[in-house]
């Protein structure tokens, strides 16, 4: 009978206490709905504040632009427009045109273009005051506006990298990039659109919203460096600066029909160059000029390769730009290739390949084919491996305060399963889909210190093997195809693999640029009706349906040397230009 009474006695206890827990558990439910609520109307915030300001900054501008078309009547916009950088920046240090003329010509038109393609993300109206004491006449870019990149840092203005978290972090200085430009006389006046996060070759964010191809609305301009891609494709820049870790500065070069050249890392300086995050090793970014022309990036080159930039930033080697290699005329032995073996090009990538032999060869350059060992592998492994080699930690962390923008959506889900769970995923699709199962185990990382080491030796043997490939062959140069043409909406995220005609280049630290070469024609959208793709996998089927509908968009190739030898890579990419200009008389 006691028994029973002390049972009595505690079960309305136990009621108690499961009431409290159930209370305890629903109070704590509700405060975390609660704080995901408020962290959610703080993001709409931070993002409305900055489409406020870069609404406030286009407001400026346009008043700025009437204030002066009305006080300067006469000024020639369409004639200024038409200049190449080098026909402008000698008629500015002649004195016949004033950098008052030229920017607010080009600033008008920068507002013209950004209406239709949404690719600028602030007016920097900083440049306003910079232009009335502008005065190094002796600057290479004495006078010349110049558009940068978002990520690339500007005093008091921010990087947001199309991710919220970096919103309302304004740069404390100029980069040193930035830096250099003003010494030689540049104005950069203006800001353009990346992709979220920087990690995709499209350019939409949930900030600013999704950028378009100046030739096709319809379609892409490329990324990360888009906004610059759209902006100087659509006339709105004469030069830009943009950056470039897996082709985001020769993809949307290639897509909007402009040059576009990624340097050797280390030439020029990174410092105030942001990415969304740190510490990533195996493939490493680079800053490079995109413009109409390659004799514009040359001058670009000329230009920061300074002693203004090695005394700002001690850590590059102190290497002037190599006029007389720029301008050497000596004849060529050039590598190509039409195919790498894992992803098969569109019928106007291999065409624009086997048009520019043709007339190299007919120019007296030796053409000889050149293939990169281990495509597919060495994507995988070393590249996508070492980009998420901490299992894509960093990148999940930085997006987690910001809505995902439909453009990454597929290509991000993976990087937000557990490890264990895209281990398991990729082993249960190798025999389905090889290539999938291979990015999955990518993503996993390296899973230690030890394997990092370990993967750090693999990409260093993998660039001396190929470096001993092209001294074999004796090539100065390689001739090869990017990717292109310009994708329908929401493809880039699903065609990573193509990136092999890029990625690679960032892996070895080859210097690359692309030049636009011809357009797309009837004929090669016929051809693409029948394309398969080496796989015939979903990958394939899917790149096929990206480049669908293309007829008349800009096609381009592919010009690479080794590192260290950017001006040869110039040189080559400028007797390109050339042949094709006097291909077309």
């Amino acid at each position: 009978m006691g028994f029973e009474r002390l049972l009595q006695q505690v079960e309305p206890h136990y009621g108690t206490a499961a009431l409290v827990t159930g209370a305890a558990c629903g109070v704590g439910a509700l405060i975390l709905l609660l704080q995901k609520f408020n962290n959610h109307q703080k993001t709409k915030e931070k993002i409305r504040r900055a489409r406020a300001r870069r609404e406030e900054s286009l407001q400026r501008a346009e008043q700025a632009v009437l204030q002066y078309k009305d006080s300067h009547p006469m000024t020639d916009s369409a004639l200024i427009l038409t200049l190449s950088l080098s026909e402008l920046t000698k008629q500015l240090q002649e004195g016949s045109l004033s950098p008052e003329d030229v920017f607010y010509s080009y600033l008008e038109k920068t507002l013209d273009v950004n209406k239709k393609l949404n690719c600028c993300t602030e007016i920097l109206v900083d440049s306003f005051d910079q232009l009335k004491t502008v005065s190094n006449k002796k600057g290479l870019l004495f006078g010349v506006p110049v558009s940068i990149k978002d990520n690339i840092a500007y005093k008091n203005h921010d990087s947001s990298c199309g991710v919220v978290c970096n919103l309302e972090l304004p740069a404390e200085k100029d980069s040193v990039l930035v830096e250099v430009l003003k010494r030689q006389g540049a104005i950069p006046f203006v800001k353009t659109n990346v992709p979220q996060g920087l990690m995709n070759y499209d350019c939409s964010n949930p900030i600013y919203g999704q950028t378009l191809n100046p030739h096709n609305l319809k379609k892409t301009p490329g990324g990360s460096s888009g906004g610059e891609g759209a902006l100087i494709g659509g006339g709105g820049s004469v030069l830009g600066l943009g950056t470039d870790i897996g082709g985001s500065i020769r993809i949307p070069s290639s897509f909007c029909g402009i040059c576009g050249f990624k340097p050797t890392v280390g030439r020029l300086s990174s410092q105030g160059v942001n990415g969304l995050y740190g510490g990533q090793k195996s493939v490493l970014a680079t800053s490079g000029p995109m413009a109409r022309d390659v004799e514009s990036l040359a001058l670009c080159m000329q230009a920061l390769l300074s002693d203004d930039m090695f005394n700002l930033d001690p850590t590059l080697p102190p290497l002037p730009f190599n006029v007389q290699t720029y301008h050497s005329s000596k004849p060529l032995r050039i590598g190509y290739l039409e195919n790498d073996g894992f992803c098969q090009p569109s019928p106007s990538m291999a065409r624009a390949v086997r048009e520019v032999k043709a007339l190299l060869e007919q120019a007296g350059h030796t053409l000889v084919p050149f293939s990169l060992k281990n495509v597919g592998q060495s994507f995988y492994e070393l590249v996508m491996r070492g980009v998420a080699a901490d299992g894509a930690y960093s990148f999940a962390q930085k997006m987690k305060t910001s809505p995902l923008d439909p453009s990454i959506r597929p290509q991000s889900v993976p990087m937000y399963l557990p490890v264990w769970l895209r281990r398991t995923l990729s082993f249960l699709l190798k025999p389905l889909s090889p290539r999938t199962s291979a990015m999955l185990s990518a993503f996993c990382g390296v899973g230690s210190v030890a394997n990092l080491w370990k993967q750090h030796v693999a990409v260093e043997d993998y660039i001396n093997e190929s470096i001993e490939d092209w001294r074999r062959s004796n090539i100065d140069v390689l001739l090869y195809p990017v990717i292109g043409p310009a994708y329908n909406f929401f493809y880039c995220c699903k065609n990573t693999q193509l990136c092999t005609y890029t990625m690679l280049f960032n892996l070895l630290n080859f210097p690359a640029g692309v030049v636009p070469v011809s357009t797309v024609t009837a004929e090669d959208e016929e051809e693409l009706k029948h394309y398969k793709g080496i796989y015939q996998d979903v990958w394939d089927k899917s790149f096929k349906q990206a480049v669908t509908g293309a007829e008349g968009l800009p096609v381009a190739v592919h010009c690479v040397a080794l590192p260290w030898q950017d001006e040869l890579c110039l040189r080559f990419m400028k007797e390109v230009e050339q042949l094709v200009k006097q291909s077309r008389k």
